[in-house]
């Protein structure tokens, strides 16, 4: 993988300030409207005020699936999308999506049915638990919206002596289990950059510019801050696309068009090493309910065990960060599921949070509010001469199918046909591990638009999420970045101390001594 060096990109937007579309935002779901912008060679060029992929992209639970949970709120049309793009992902991303076969365990027989069907009859009503009936039907509609494609096995219930025979550690309340097949993608950053990358070599006028800025508008151009340049210029675009996620309200309000159309909530995860629950996964995921009606989850990923996640509404998607609450009641979580495995918060390696880019919603169970997506338009006025889109909601697994829809509207804003599609076209791209070599790393360094050292330790690789990173290894590879890049002492030294505080801060990451 390949991507553009930054000096190349700013000096031909130096030379052409003109582009068809600007897309604000380099998240999955800015980068898929960008490859398929690409695909019909439409000039387009994607910001981010971070790193590709530093937003929810990154915080995602790293599952890609049909939203089993969905059919409760009569989300037919959604959950149909999202297990075909999910049975489109592990054919066109095989390097990077792969199955994940999910054990539900299940502590009674009829229970949540009547709530289940008072909801889908749109009345509301407390969380409740999802007995073995509910269940049922719920897989049996899962299997039936992938009849004509069978790619993956269907459901299977397992009797309560076998399933605590198979795992010994299971709480023994249970009254059966229900396994049925989803899918994962372990490295969510990396197929982000191979989205960008293919869309950048299909089309010459593709570029991506992470630590760039929207600053805000100048008649019919838009501001742009180049952070690592220290430099602010100009694009003057025909289209403006706010893929910004949880902050879509703050974007829109530079762009002098305040809204509120954001009712985003944090959720959070912990990775955690603990050999013996890695064992009792049975290289499966285990979905749960906790007793407050909330679904809860942990597989295993790179080697260590995921658990997630919260549902939390928040203000401000820039104070969203794991806290201790939330830390308490996944590890509570996990307990219910395996109650003799003693947990602590000593396994816990490292933590990470994301806002789910919701749209505004009253509703007072946050597990409820949509998981849809939809795009929200301001029609061009005489002082702004161009349209903006905003990309609002969605979720990992339907990112080419919403990509797809609104690029749809950008043609038709530009007066251009579709001539291609992506949707049986494979996305390039190698099988990464957990752990990356010297060569890798300085491969990496010098071709996939590192800025900062927390770009190569958590989004480049999951180096400072799933290892036990000391202070020594991280001085390492401060050296390495620093010899590829061609930081000085003092910079090398700025950047070390920013990872430090971004670690400690943001993913509870604490480094031991040099082993």
């Amino acid at each position: 993988m390949r991507l553009p060096p930054r000096t190349a990109t700013l000096a031909a937007l130096h030379l052409r300030p003109e582009v068809d579309v600007l897309i604000v935002g380099g998240g999955i779901n800015g980068v898929g409207l960008l490859r398929e912008l690409a695909l019909n060679g439409v000039d387009t060029l994607l910001v981010d005020r971070s790193d590709f992929a530093a937003g929810a992209t990154a915080a995602s639970s790293r599952m890609i699936h049909g939203g089993l949970r969905y059919l409760e709120n009569g989300e037919f049309r959604l959950v149909r999308e999202s297990l075909r793009e999910r049975d489109r992902l592990l054919r066109l991303a095989p390097h990077a999506v792969g199955p994940l076969p999910t054990t539900i365990p299940i502590f009674s027989r009829w229970s949540g049915f009547g709530n289940a069907v008072k909801r889908f009859l749109g009345r509301s009503t407390p969380p409740s638990s999802r007995g073995a009936l509910l269940i049922k039907v719920g897989l049996s509609l899962y299997d039936l919206f992938t009849a004509r494609r069978r790619v993956l096995p269907t459901h299977h219930f397992t009797g309560r002596s076998e399933a605590l025979r198979l795992r010994p550690h299971l709480h023994p309340g249970i009254v059966c289990t229900a396994t049925y097949q989803d899918a994962q993608v372990a490295l969510p950053e990396r197929l982000c950059l191979d989205l960008i990358a293919d869309a950048c070599a299909v089309h010459p006028a593709a570029w991506a510019l992470n630590y760039c800025s929207l600053i805000g508008r100048d008649g019919a151009s838009v501001v742009l801050r180049d952070a690592p340049g220290e430099r602010e210029f100009h694009v003057r675009p025909r289209v403006v696309v706010n893929a910004t996620g949880g902050w879509i309200d703050l974007a829109n309000t530079a762009l002098g068009e305040p809204t509120r159309w954001i009712g985003g909530t944090k959720g959070s995860h912990l990775v955690i090493d603990h050999p013996a629950l890695l064992a009792a996964c049975r290289g499966e995921q285990l979905f749960y309910e906790n007793p407050d009606g909330r679904v809860c989850i942990f597989f295993p990923v790179n080697g260590r065990v995921l658990v997630g996640s919260t549902d939390i509404r928040v203000d401000s998607p820039d104070t969203a960060v794991c806290d201790d609450r939330e830390i308490d009641y996944m590890l509570e979580s996990v307990r219910t599921v395996f109650p003799d495995l003693r947990l602590g918060r000593e396994h816990i390696l490292s933590h990470f949070c994301g806002v789910r880019p919701l749209t505004a919603s009253g509703d007072g169970f946050t597990g409820r509010i949509s998981r849809d997506h939809s795009c929200r338009s301001l029609p061009p006025r005489a002082d702004r001469p161009w349209p903006v889109h905003a990309m609002i909601g969605g979720k990992w697994t339907t990112f080419r199918a919403f990509g797809e829809q609104v690029a749809d509207r950008v043609l038709a804003d530009l007066g251009r046909p579709r001539r291609a599609t992506s949707a049986d076209r494979p996305i390039p791209g190698e099988s990464a591990t957990g752990t990356a070599h010297e060569p890798d790393l300085r491969r990496i360094l010098r071709e996939e638009a590192v800025v900062h050292l927390d770009d190569l330790l958590l989004r480049r690789t999951p180096i400072a999420l799933y290892e036990r990173l000391d202070a020594g290894r991280l001085d390492t590879l401060a050296r390495i970045a620093a010899e590829e890049l061609g930081w000085s002492d003092d910079h090398r030294a700025a950047e070390t101390a920013r990872a430090r505080e971004i670690l400690a801060s943001r993913h509870g990451v604490t480094l031991s001594p040099p082993s």
